[in-house]
This record gives C-alpha cells, structure tokens and sequence, in this order.
C-alpha cells in the first residue's frame, strides 16, 4: 500500500472535536497527531471569582461527568480551607461519584464504542451477524436496554444531589442534603433494579461476585466457557468477537499509567490535606511505570504547551501554570497544533513523561503491592497485561471490570449512612490558600489545583485525563499516550479506518464524521468519507 496522510475531523462518537492525524505505510499507521480542536478556558473564567465559583463553573465543564468536576473542586477548597468533614458527607460524595461513573460503562460501550462491532469490515467474522444483532445502533437487543437501564444509576446520584448532571451540592465541609431514610431506601432499590436488569443478568450472566473472582486472564477465559449464560452474555461475547477481529493485537499506548484515586475511607479524611490524602483512598493513587510501582506526588506534575496553542513553550506546575492563549494561526506557525496541554509526570529517574489514565491505569495501580486493609487489592489486569500485553480489548475490559466493583462499593455506602449524623461543617472561609482536590472520572484521573489571595481566586488550574491521554507532543518530541496508541494500528481500508476509531474510543476521550484521506506524496485527496456509523 502507498504511504498517505489520514485526516479524521472530527472523529465520530467521542465527546467534544477530536481530529485526528495519520500517516500510513504499507497498511500500518507510522505517526499520529491528535488534536483538541476547541478552546474552553475555564481557568480563565475562574480568575479573579470567588473561590466556591468552581463549584458552579467546574461542572459546566463536561455534561458526563460534571459529578466528578464537582467533587474534586470541592475537595481542592477543602484542602485549601482545612476543613472538616463529616463521614457522612464523604460517603455520600462517594457515592455520588460512583453512581456517575457506573452510569457511562454501559452509556459508553453500547452508544460509542460497540457500534463499531457492526462495522462491514468484520462482515468475515464467524460472530459478525450477533454483533450486528446485539449492537447495532437503536435497535440491537443490547443496544436498547443497555443505553436505557445505564440512566439508572444517576437517579441515585439525583436523590442526594438534586439533580444530574450540573449539581452543585458538594460544598467546603460536606454536602448540601439532608437524606431520610425514604432517599437512602430508594436510591438502594435504584441500585439493585440496575445491578439485576443490565449488570448480572445482561453483562455477566452472572452474579458480580462470581465474576470479580476472577484473578488471572486464564481464570476470564476459563469464565467465559464455564456455562451457556456466561458464554452468551454481553461481557462474554464481547471477549470472544474481540479476540476473533484481533481487538487485542493493537492499541498499547505509552505503557506507562497514572492513577490520582478516588473514594477516601470516610473515618480517615476528615480533616482533608493533600499530604493525608493518599493513605485515606479506597481507589488508589500511584504511578506505574517500566516495572515499577510508585507512589503519586501532585508536586510531580506539570504541564507543557510546547505545540498547544498557549504562549511560551515551557512546562509549568498547575500552581504556577497559566492559560494564555494564542491564535491558532499563529501557533501552527510555531509548530503547535491543539488547544490540550501536555500533563506529564516527573517519574525518578525518567524525568517528566506522559503517562496514560483511565481504567485500566486504575487496576494496574490496583494490582501494585502495598495496599492498606481498606484499599482496593486486584491483581487481574497486571496478570492480563503480563499475559498478552496492552490493547484495546485490555483498555475497554479494565473499563467494564469497574462495574462489579463499583456496583459493591456503593452498595456498601450506602448502608453505612447515619441519618442521625451530620452532612456538613461549616468552614472558616481563609482568605489565603491553596487547594488540591482530585478524583477519578471514569474516563481517568481529573484534578484541580486552586491558590486563594485576599478572598479570591488567583489560579486555578484544571487538568482533565483526556489532556493525560490526548495531548501532543512535550518539548521533548514524546508523544502522547493516544498518539502513541494510535501508532502501529493496522488500517485494513483507509476509506474506513474503524481501527482508529477503536484506539480513540478505547480511550473514551471527552472532547465533543468527515475523513479525508490523502497521498503522502502528491498530496491529493483520496476520499472524503463518515466514519461514525450512525449516519
């Protein structure tokens, strides 16, 4: 096949403009540039408020995850603050937080990312014909009651927060709820009817302990085969038709992975700093890279605009950082091509690299030694990674895998709520201060860094784990983790690179189909097609 440059923009079924760059030779992608082609400037508008405005603003940022905006900004005053919160209040931010997440696993893989399954050029496969039963959009018989049964757990989310998404409850000191013990009986009864109608009786075909006994990928394959009504559902089959179409031989990434964590033990974050905050996570923070499991430092990180459409070219901890844009006319001038930073990691020894986020860096942190009797302990997917290495199926696995666990943890939460507690602290509004709050979104690690002057906001920083996973190149030339991903995917038809879209959207990377592809060599343009599947 003759080399030829690739342009995708936007790219279908990923939230936000996503274009995306690539060259081809001999069928195989060689270099990609993936570009967040749209300037939002949050900590612009943020500059000169008051310091609770990022509980408004921050989440307006994403309409899939404003839960999870607001939870990290209310945690990056709290420490800014120093105050107090009650344990009620923390397990109601969690779960919140959970609900919001455990609502996009089948938002995401049955409305962006299975469609691809129907794509004409698996028309070969053996299971082709049950895809395109099951997935295909609006009418698959998996599609329908997976998209719908997935708004279940925001109802939860709703009866605490009083309302999804845009809520605002999350406040310095707790929560803004006073739930009876009707809401908690709800949002419980909301929970089961989810985890029974989609979780075990569509995804698994299973109970969720049954499945999270899983340790190794021999004990998923094992699992897979073990009955009819594991072998059918929706997790099973989705296992076996990836491995038939290759969904695990492409789409590694950087290999290394970042995880900020998420869910503190109620009893051991009352008083958040972000010192305390590591040992309190239920979901552990922690860096994984070249074999070595680390333990994360908000002081490691920075942020490079090097090719962003920002002045300077420097790198910057978010403390420091600054939001200064530039005409993107200009910037391509200089070699820049996209409104995202590149986040990177100063990881000892190897300097500042990016580092991949998302579910599966969460379970390659949850599989490292050293967890506390209270933090998530699962070794799965560093067995499944040791076993057939990085890729798409292992990315969008680790993302379904949080389900069950997810499902437990809320459940669990939610008994222990005491209605005759209290939900909030009032805090001492300290004109002077900097915070740091993070969690984990579904889509990977989201954190805000704020610094307090005389009463007001003098920087607030917001950096999201689709800057982790879709930023350019650094300073350094290192591409980041989707671009590397993206390089050495196959492209079987360069009029419908479906491949691309898998890497992409294995990342579900938050940005919200016309392709043009041209010869790498002339320069003319091959063809002008819609990759989105959905048109």
């Amino acid at each position: 096949m003759a080399s030829l440059d690739l342009f995708v923009s936007p790219l279908g079924r990923v939230e936000g403009d996503l274009d995306v760059r690539v060259t081809i030779e001999d069928g195989v992608v060689t270099s990609a540039w993936t570009e967040a082609a749209m300037f939002r400037g949050f900590e612009i508008i943020l500059r000169g408020k008051d310091p609770q405005a990022g509980l408004v603003v921050c989440p307006r940022i994403c309409g899939i995850c404003g839960g999870s905006h607001l939870y990290k900004a209310a945690y990056a005053l709290d420490t800014a603050w120093k105050t107090h919160v009650p344990q009620n209040a923390t397990l109601v931010r969690n779960i919140c937080q959970a609900a919001e997440t455990l609502q996009s696993i089948p938002r995401y893989f049955y409305a962006l990312f299975a469609i691809d399954f129907t794509n004409k050029n698996y028309a070969r496969s053996p299971l082709y014909d049950e895809a395109v039963r099951r997935f295909a959009p609006y009418v698959g018989t998996s599609y329908q009651p997976g998209v719908v049964l997935s708004a279940k757990p925001v109802e939860v989310y709703a009866i605490f927060g009083g309302q999804w998404p845009h809520s605002s409850f999350m406040v310095p000191g707790g929560v803004m709820c006073a739930p009876t013990l009707t809401d908690v009986t709800r949002a419980i009864a909301v929970l089961e009817h989810w985890k029974s109608k989609w979780l075990e009786a569509k995804w698994l075909g299973c109970s969720v302990d049954r499945w999270l006994a899983n340790k190794t990928w021999d004990d998923v394959l094992a699992w897979v085969d073990e009955n009819e009504s594991q072998h059918e559902s929706d997790c099973g089959f989705f296992i076996r038709y990836a491995l038939d179409i290759g969904l695990d031989k492409f789409g590694a990434g950087v290999g290394r992975y970042l995880a900020m964590g998420t869910y503190p033990e109620p009893s051991m974050y009352e008083n958040p700093t972000i010192a305390g905050r590591g040992a309190a996570l239920i979901g552990r923070s922690g860096i994984y890279a070249d074999g070595k499991w680390l333990e994360f430092d908000q002081a490691r990180v920075s942020e490079d605009v090097s090719h962003a459409f920002y002045e300077g070219t420097g790198s910057l901890h978010p403390f420091v950082g600054e939001t200064k844009p530039i005409d993107p006319e200009l910037g391509r001038k200089q070699d820049k091509y996209s409104w995202a930073k590149s986040p990177r990691y100063d990881v000892p020894g190897l300097g500042h690299v990016p580092l991949e986020a998302g579910p599966l860096a969460r379970q390659i942190v949850a599989g490292g030694p050293g967890a506390a009797s209270h933090q998530d302990d699962d070794p799965l997917f560093v067995d499944m990674v040791a076993a057939i290495g990085p890729s798409v199926l292992v990315r969008q696995l680790a993302r379904m895998h949080e389900a069950p666990k997810y499902y437990k943890w809320m459940r669990g939460w939610l008994d222990q709520i005491d209605l005759h507690e209290s939900f909030y602290t009032k805090p001492v509004e300290h004109a002077e201060g900097r915070g740091f709050g993070a969690t984990e979104a579904v889509r990977g690690a989201l954190a805000d860094w704020i610094v307090i002057d005389k009463g007001k906001i003098q920087n607030y920083q917001v950096v999201t784990p689709t800057a982790w996973n879709i930023g350019p190149r650094d300073g350094a030339g290192a591409v980041g983790p989707i671009e590397r991903a993206l390089i050495g995917s196959p492209v079987a038809d360069p009029e419908d690179p479906v491949e691309l879209g898998h890497v992409a959207r294995s990342f579900d990377s938050c940005l919200v189909c016309t392709v043009h592809a041209y010869d790498g060599k002339s320069g003319r343009e091959l063809s002008k097609f819609v990759i989105n599947g959905m048109v």
